[in-house]
């Protein structure tokens, strides 16, 4: 008499080995991290490109050291790159000049015919102008009339905008509010102390 056979339970898959997950995953989480760090990089003081870099590296360590892809990718890139952007941030705030560069002060004196300074000065009008572009609503024609070299009256700049003067000054603060809080996530402020979290 023959015993009945049990059926064979179904076998999970071997996980494919990481050189032939890597390139996928690289591709499906390229858009996401590009983001993420696009976020993240102004903030940390660094460059988004510079970031995606770090992240990339500690994913393929990752994948190297365990052999295969973190169990919720899209989870485990938001927690690397936030993790860099804070290593970016206290690595920027313990770099000091060499002994033979002198420490600039915020308010100290440099010639304005310096190198460092046209380029400073220019680096901040960029920054400036960029961060208009992205104020919500009428605020980036509001602000662009203010900055304008002409330094036009509120009777005109109301006059080019089409509203009454007397709703140019509200809105003036209101934008001014805006741009002041983008900035301050933007330009990490001089002299931070403390312990960076």
């Amino acid at each position: 008499m023959t015993s009945p056979t049990t059926p064979a339970l179904p076998t999970a898959p071997a996980p494919a080995p990481a050189s032939d997950t890597a390139p996928g995953l690289l591709a499906a989480l390229a858009p996401l991290l590009a983001a993420e760090s696009d976020a993240e990089a102004p903030a940390a003081g660094v460059e988004p490109g510079d970031l995606e870099q770090a992240v990339w590296l500690r994913l393929l360590e990752q994948l190297q050291e365990t052999g295969a892809a973190p169990e919720r990718p899209a989870e485990w890139l938001r927690r690397a790159v936030r993790a860099e952007a804070r290593r970016a941030r206290r690595t920027t705030d313990r770099e000091r000049p060499y002994r033979d560069e002198p420490a600039h002060e915020p308010g100290g004196a440099e010639p304005h015919g310096s190198p460092e300074h046209s380029l400073m000065a220019a680096e901040g009008r960029r920054t400036l102008r960029a961060a208009v572009t992205r104020t919500p609503g009428r605020c980036p024609r509001v602000l662009t009339a203010m900055l304008d070299p002409q330094d036009h009256t509120y009777r005109e700049i109301a006059g080019e905008l089409g509203i009454s003067q007397g709703s140019l000054g509200p809105m003036r603060s209101r934008c001014l509010g805006c741009l002041r809080r983008m900035l301050a996530a933007e330009v990490p402020a001089p002299g931070r102390r403390g312990r960076v979290r």
